[in-house]
């Protein structure tokens, strides 16, 4: 079984600033970290490679210093790491992104199963997961708390929906997009590290990928989406009021009921 994880670096969101002529994330602006919920579709495809032998890549997109992630998912049991990383693919939306994504995906060659978190904490969209299968033709599964069963024909998975937990059997190939329930990540040794720290990640660039994919559709100039402005609400102190004496009940009565919370 080859299992591929996506992976992706992501700015310390209580910190980071914005270029105001672009909109995009000024990334030297705070520390990066992985993204939390890409922990656990890490942890996934750990206990799958201790339980089936399964082989592990990791795939991310970023700036240069995203190698540091993929090592991070190398650390916890990856067999191989990829960075697709060029001033072509920046700027990119979910759209280019996953086409990106996808098209290194292509590249790497035969697969099983593809694990995500189900949304990054600086995008907080969910849409690259299940862009990717739908342009790689796969079914996916968003919204996975739970994998009950895999085997090496199938994978049996809880999701969760609107209406309610719902399981799902599925053959391969598939895309499972992970939520924080789905396990407990693991902390890796002080030996996985060092030893990731010594790995090689293998960089592409746009041109790499020239022979499975449209370069004009990477970044900016695929983009269907743009950042017109970036505002950020201030933050809206609570009012503080104390009510003292004889009438203090009254008054506080007076006060929820001017609100309106005493109506209906």
């Amino acid at each position: 079984m080859h299992i591929i994880v996506l992976v992706k670096q992501v700015p310390d969101i209580e910190k980071v600033q914005f270029k105001k002529d672009t909109g995009w994330v000024d990334r030297s602006s705070a520390d990066s970290e992985i993204n939390p919920f890409d922990l656990n579709a890490l942890e996934a495809a750990q206990r799958m490679k201790e339980t089936l032998g399964a082989t592990v890549t990791v795939l991310s997109m970023g700036p240069a210093t995203a190698e540091a992630v993929v090592k991070e998912g190398v650390a916890r049991d990856a067999d191989r790491g990829i960075l697709l990383t060029d001033d072509k693919f920046a700027g990119a939306d979910t759209l280019a992104t996953s086409y990106a994504l996808a098209a290194a995906i292509k590249k790497i060659g035969a697969f099983d199963l593809l694990l995500c978190g189900e949304k990054t904490v600086d995008g907080d969209t969910g849409q690259v997961g299940p862009a990717v299968a739908e342009r790689l033709g796969i079914p996916h599964l968003s919204f996975v708390s739970q994998i009950s069963d895999c085997s090496e024909d199938k994978i049996t998975a809880v999701t969760e929906t609107a209406s309610g937990s719902v399981i799902v059997e599925s053959g391969f190939p598939v895309l499972i997009s992970g939520t924080k329930e789905l396990n407990v990540p693991r902390l890796p040794t002080l030996k996985d590290k060092l030893r990731a720290r010594k790995s090689e990640v293998e960089k592409w660039s746009a041109s790499d990928l020239s022979d499975v994919a449209d370069i004009s559709k990477f970044g900016v100039e695929g983009s269907a989406t743009w950042v017109e402005s970036i505002s950020v609400p201030p933050e809206k102190k609570r009012k503080g009021e104390v009510l003292k004496g004889e009438d203090a009940a009254a008054s506080l009565v007076a006060a929820i009921d001017k609100d309106g919370l005493l109506k209906g």
